[in-house]
């Protein structure tokens, strides 16, 4: 009897969007536009971001760095947290999903090389390590706590050049009251202009908001499929961005679960990840065997 025919299953090559995370797909575009428009104007300049998570914001950052730029990525990722409020939340929060290791295999593969790695609570770039006036964007999506976030766009405001970006996290969630009290508190105490918000996310400036939402509204949004809107805060204008509308029904299983699992903290979804994991094997193991 001819032996059995054999197959070897590849695990599948990693996609941006495998990375866990919540960086969501109106977001991907809005930090897109915003860095090809400094580029193409010719900005100049590093990008920061203050928690990284497993790199999925990261990525895309590294993808618009210029010669000569640099990316800063600054988390704790499996270090002991510096206070026992910021501890509870890392255990809440990541557990052991999020690990230096983790996050540099997702970024180097993508990019050739990793970025400067500040591992540490991002209060550790206070002391001036970041130059000051260096960066053109900052995106901030590390602890959720007033203080530190308070602390963190103290970071961003030292560190971005004139018309530069911040990119705060988390501005409205209502689990996360101290962001947006650290959020609205520098906007009306502290000079930070809102320019767009989506529904995770708060672009702001010290420099021109009118300029920056010029650059946002220089793309046909609405023919894509978003919703953009006007609205004001204390007689200034600000955008607001949203994802696409799918018409009821049409969203496709796969993306839908996708979706709700990354609207979950990982303590909750890494059981329902495995699940899933094992489903797939299973399946590809089966289709072996008919094949």
């Amino acid at each position: 009897m001819p032996a059995a025919a054999t197959s070897t299953v590849h695990p599948p090559r990693l996609t941006r969007d495998g990375i866990p995370g919540w960086f969501f797909k109106v977001d991907q575009e809005a930090f897109g536009h915003f860095l090809s428009a400094q580029n193409e104007a010719g900005r100049t300049g590093d990008i920061l971001e203050l928690g990284t998570y497993l790199g999925r914001s990261a990525v895309l950052l590294g993808d618009h760095l210029k010669p000569g730029e640099q990316l800063t990525v600054c988390d704790l990722f499996d270090s002991e947290a510096g206070d026992a409020d910021n501890a509870a939340e890392m255990t809440m929060s990541y557990r052991k999903t999020l690990t230096r290791s983790a996050f540099e295999a997702n970024y180097l593969a993508f990019h050739a090389r990793l970025p400067v790695i500040v591992q540490a609570p991002t209060s550790a770039l206070a002391d001036g390590r970041i130059p000051a006036g260096s960066c053109r964007f900052v995106h901030v999506d590390a602890s959720h706590l007033y203080e530190h976030v308070a602390g963190d766009i103290g970071v961003a405001r030292a560190a971005l050049a004139e018309d530069g970006l911040v990119v705060l996290d988390d501005y409205r969630s209502e689990h996360t009251p101290g962001v947006s009290a650290a959020v609205w508190q520098a906007v009306f105490t502290g000079g930070l202009r809102p320019v767009l918000l989506t529904p995770m996310k708060f672009y702001g400036t010290w420099g021109d908001a009118e300029a920056a939402q010029r650059v946002l509204l220089s793309r046909d949004w609405r023919s894509e499929g978003y919703s953009l809107d006007e609205d004001s805060i204390a007689d200034a204008r600000v955008l607001r961005l949203k994802r696409p509308v799918r018409p009821a029904g049409t969203q496709p299983r796969s993306a839908s679960r996708r979706l709700a699992l990354d609207l979950l903290p990982p303590v909750a979804t890494r059981a329902t990840r495995r699940v899933l994991q094992a489903l797939r094997s299973r399946r590809a193991a089966e289709a072996v065997r008919t094949g």
